[in-house]
């Protein structure tokens, strides 16, 4: 089947979220669940990280789970699909939507924790570059020392680079593959395109994913109700842009 691309608009975002923020209140039960999965392991990493006085890797941690995001939609999906199916949603959607999804999306799963090394190489390198060994300390944030606002900087910079290659990817590739509408190049091309045809939106649509996300990670209790907003607001864009699903 022919896949036309429909143009993003404000209002199409807008329109995501929205479904997003509505099928998140009537799945709550289990996609809460699913997303306290996340925050429990993002509060040991985080509390480890802290103790071994790696506070600036707190930050770099909260933008690298922007890079292994994509491979968990499709637990998310398996709720929605289930919702949208009967209106039951149990904890098993969650194990359907990782099941029946296609081996292609786990070669893109690779690709994503591929990135994801990338990632956390380069900012280990900068990280013994700028700082050495000597271990930060929540104490250590005021006066904030010039060569830890190098070290964000930089890290920035390098994890923009991996995660705009990352959202071209996978943006609109990872719901096609849930639903097998295409094969992994066909759903790779035709996000990439989708994007660059959109690209100003595009942008904003990765900003706010990038700042409610990371934001969230930061104040980690809060990311049990925007992760599951932004999975459902992604796959709701997705079936504006490509309807017919």
């Amino acid at each position: 089947m022919a896949l036309h691309p429909q143009p993003l608009t404000l209002y199409s975002l807008r329109h995501a979220l929205a479904v997003g923020w509505r099928m998140t209140m009537a799945t709550r039960a289990v996609a809460v669940t699913f997303s306290l999965v996340f925050v429990l392991a993002g509060a040991v990493i985080i509390g480890g990280l802290l103790a071994q006085g790696l506070l600036p890797f707190v930050i770099v941690a909260a933008g690298a789970f922007m890079l292994l995001g994509p491979v968990i939609l499709a637990g998310f999906f398996g709720i929605a699909q289930a919702f949208e199916g009967d209106g039951q949603v149990r904890p098993a959607a969650v194990l359907a939507g990782f099941s029946t999804a296609p081996a292609a999306l786990w070669v893109l799963a690779l690709v994503c924790g591929l990135l994801f090394m990338i990632f956390v190489t380069d900012a280990t390198i900068l990280y013994a570059y700028m700082l050495g060994q000597s271990p930060v300390w929540l104490t250590d944030l005021v006066p904030f020392a010039d060569d830890l606002l190098r070290f964000v900087k930089w890290a920035a910079v390098s994890g923009f680079v991996v995660a705009l290659m990352l959202f071209c990817v996978s943006a609109f590739s990872v719901p096609l593959l849930c639903e097998r509408r295409a094969g992994l190049v066909e759903a790779v091309a035709l996000s990439v395109r989708i994007v660059f045809a959109n690209f100003p939106l595009a942008m904003l649509w990765a900003a706010v994913l990038a700042c409610v996300i990371i934001g969230s990670i930061l104040l980690l209790p809060v990311l049990s109700l925007t992760l599951p907003w932004l999975a459902f607001a992604s796959r709701a864009l997705y079936r504006q842009v490509l309807p017919g699903a």
